[in-house]
């Protein structure tokens, strides 16, 4: 029998007229590659190219003030990065990808895990510590063009402005689809302070708060099918999902304005744990049922509404394989919290590693997780379709049947755990926001954009505006957020785009090899660039103009600020070569 099982595994089989795979060959083949790639690649990374010094005093300790500036310990941090950069994207990317097959999917992932996103995080980080924590906006202003740092920076406010939209959208469905979830991801909140609290005043060790906060997280699931939380049919108006839109976004206001120390790193932290476990039930219940992927390696009959594979999956699968808001992450909060700066590596490159597991195990779950593939066709039906339910689906399946666990726990056990990473990254967002305008006060001189409650104000009433205003005619308000999505990955792409030019324009100024972060630089933009030119036209047949204007201003900042770096770049590598010749 056990034989048989084995065979079964690495053979490929024909399944009602589609060529499938046991999904524990994509799970073993996936993790082993990602993490290969940790132990070596960032290792020559880190030390041939950005050369890390553990002497180096960071800014968490020269400009500390224990609000943003915080010497951090690295698990914390890494917790703090982890979730915030991972949120819910690698989660609803994959799982709407994979509607053109499962393997374009796992490839991109798995090389994009290890050659792209890995490097472009942890060198985000290394150029802001390098350079006193500035996000990668201002950089750019002093690498590159005071006049690129203002385009980059309305690209950068742009995706921030997206990210947080789809979101709110995506964490109000899910609170709407499975009530059960509220109690649990609203639990979080309180315990993320308390253990703040206990870490950084009462000076606790980390072990037991841990331990602790993670029990009572798992142990209000149960309290949240026995008291499912669902708001009023209409208030003033609102159905259900505009009003959680509505009170997500107030308390994303309210925790950008708390010190890091009191919700973002306790939050982000034990979100990691719950990461961590929840990867763990997902695919030790894949080792131990071993389930088969009923979806085509290449699907040569998607839907008629499915974009071309060539370049948009480039950008649907974006934060999993390499995104642009890590970045953003990475210079605007992570920056300020590292310790030391050999441990960017781990906070930065394995961030981006867990990530791609995360992504990788999302894949299986929305295509080993239906009992046929006529069932996984219907819930791919039309593009967009899949996401964060195709994932909570197939998962809850994958488990139950793996770990005996009911199948309602494990679909709330799953939504929550996306809602929360979903929920961390708007944190982050939200704050990164107020961090952009706040800068812009002080760039242009206007005192008022500096005071931290209108920088909060202007950017949670702008995040609204794009939530509210891109829902369809004819759809309840606050429900047609996910259109957003494509134009957010094209955005995400082309700001990861931008940071490598930005990091590469560094290293040929400090005279070391660029190539490992030029090449992943081309391949990303051009694809990026692509897609966001195939948008204007869809985003003008469907009658997005909002979204429309939004993506062609995105287009002129980012090529003008791609031409901008280039000749930086190219006068940085003249200067060097003009000085290796007079040595």
């Amino acid at each position: 029998m056990r034989q048989q099982a084995f065979r079964g595994i690495l053979r490929l089989e024909i399944f009602e007229g589609e060529h499938t795979m046991n999904a524990v060959v994509l799970a073993i083949t996936g993790l082993v590659a990602v993490f290969a790639g940790y132990h070596f690649y960032s290792r020559f990374i880190s030390e041939q190219i950005y050369r890390l010094d553990p002497d180096f005093e960071t800014p968490s300790h020269t400009m500390r003030d224990d609000i943003d500036y915080v010497p951090t310990n690295k698990f914390v941090l890494w917790g703090h990065h982890f979730t915030a950069v991972a949120g819910a994207a690698p989660i609803i990317g994959p799982g709407i990808a994979v509607i053109w097959g499962w393997l374009p999917a796992f490839i991109w992932v798995v090389v994009g895990t290890i050659f792209f996103a890995g490097v472009h995080d942890f060198g985000a980080i290394w150029a802001s510590v390098r350079n006193k924590a500035q996000s990668v906006g201002s950089l750019t202003g002093e690498v590159v063009s005071h006049r690129a740092r203002t385009l980059f920076m309305i690209v950068v406010f742009f995706l921030l402005l997206m990210v947080n939209a789809v979101f709110a959208v995506s964490i109000s469905a899910e609170h709407v689809r499975v009530p059960s979830s509220v109690i649990p991801a609203w639990t979080a909140v309180f315990v993320a302070m308390v253990i703040g609290v206990l870490l950084y005043k009462v000076r606790v060790g980390i072990m037991w708060p841990t331990i602790i906060g993670t029990v009572i997280l798992y142990a209000v699931i149960g309290l949240g099918e026995v008291f499912p939380i669902e708001l009023p049919a209409m208030i003033f108006g609102l159905g259900p999902q505009a009003q959680w839109i509505l009170l997500l976004f107030f308390y994303a206001g309210v925790a950008s304005m708390l010190p890091v120390w009191l919700l973002l790193q306790p939050r982000d932290y034990i979100n990691g744990i719950q990461l961590i476990i929840g990867l763990g039930i997902l695919y030790g219940a894949v080792l131990i049922n071993s389930p088969t992927i009923v979806a085509p390696a290449i699907n040569s009959n998607v839907p008629a509404s499915a974009p071309p594979i060539f370049p948009l999956l480039f950008v649907t699968i974006a934060c999993g394989a390499i995104s642009g808001f890590h970045g953003l992450v990475s210079s605007g909060t992570t920056s300020k919290q590292l310790d030391k700066e050999t441990d960017a590596r781990q906070v930065g490159y394995l961030g981006s590693a867990g990530e791609g597991a995360l992504a990788l195990v999302a894949i299986i779950c929305a295509t080993a997780g239906f009992a046929s593939f006529g069932e996984w066709e219907a819930m791919y039906s039309e593009y967009g379709n899949g996401g964060i339910a195709a994932f909570v689906q197939g998962g809850a399946t994958i488990a139950s049947n793996g770990l005996g666990l009911s199948f309602t726990f494990s679909e709330t056990l799953l939504t929550v755990m996306a809602i929360l990473f979903a929920g961390t990254t708007m944190d982050a967002g939200v704050r990164l926001q107020r961090y952009i305008i706040q800068e812009w006060g002080t760039i242009y001189d206007i005192p008022i954009l500096n005071n931290g409650y209108v920088a909060t104000g202007l950017a949670v009433s702008a995040c609204l505006i794009l939530a509210f205003g891109a829902t369809p005619d004819g759809q309840e308000l606050g429900t047609g957020g996910m259109a957003i999505w494509p134009l957010f990955g094209t955005t995400n792409q082309l700001l990861a785009g931008l940071t490598l030019l930005v990091i590469s324009t560094i290293l040929v100024k400090l005279g070391r090899p660029s190539r490992y972060t030029l090449i992943p630089m081309v391949f990303v933009t051009t694809m990026a660039l692509a897609s966001a030119l195939i948008q204007v036209r869809n985003l003008f047949a469907a009658g997005q103009y909002v979204l429309l204007a939004i993506d062609i201003a995105i287009i002129i900042c980012a090529i003008f600020v791609m031409l901008e770096a280039s000749s930086a770049l190219m006068r940085e590598r003249r200067a060097a070569q003009t000085a290796a010749i007079f040595k």
